[in-house]
């Protein structure tokens, strides 16, 4: 496994949608440094975090992305800056995603939004949050 010097993100996702948990099946293939962490948003980092509170908002609409620190002050992105942030921090080929900066922030956040309210309707749900496999544990966070 290969290291590398740059920053860990912690990537939350809504652990019960499926078009989260394929996005995040797909980073874990593409990250081949290991730069990136994943949480479900309906998790105890999350919570702990202030990333993500129940009482507010009941169905999460975003994936999140916060510097890999323990404290809630971490720097964060959410929406279509968080997806740009993903790609761009993983390197490689995939840094070509940092072009979508040249569409206005306005027009990419409303392409999310609608994909983003209608994931469960389109892609469906699962009944409880994804379970990392033997080799994928050290990648999340509970």
């Amino acid at each position: 496994m290969m290291q590398d010097s740059r920053t860990r993100l912690v990537v939350y996702f809504d652990g019960v949608c499926n078009l989260c948990n394929r996005f995040v099946d797909f980073l874990v293939r593409i990250d081949r440094a290991r730069v990136l962490r994943y949480a479900p948003i309906q998790g105890e980092t999350a919570r702990a975090r202030g990333i993500y509170d129940a009482a507010r908002e009941p169905v999460p609409g975003s994936i999140v992305v916060q510097r890999d620190v323990a404290e809630q002050d971490g720097e964060r992105w959410t929406e279509s800056d968080a997806v740009i942030r993903i790609f761009t921090h993983v390197g490689g080929i995939w840094s070509a995603a940092a072009i979508l900066r040249v569409v206005p922030r306005t027009l990419r956040n409303a392409v999310y939004r609608t994909v983003a309210r209608n994931r469960y309707r389109i892609f469906g749900r699962r009944d409880t949050c994804r379970v990392p496999s033997d080799e994928e544990k050290a990648l999340f966070l509970p």
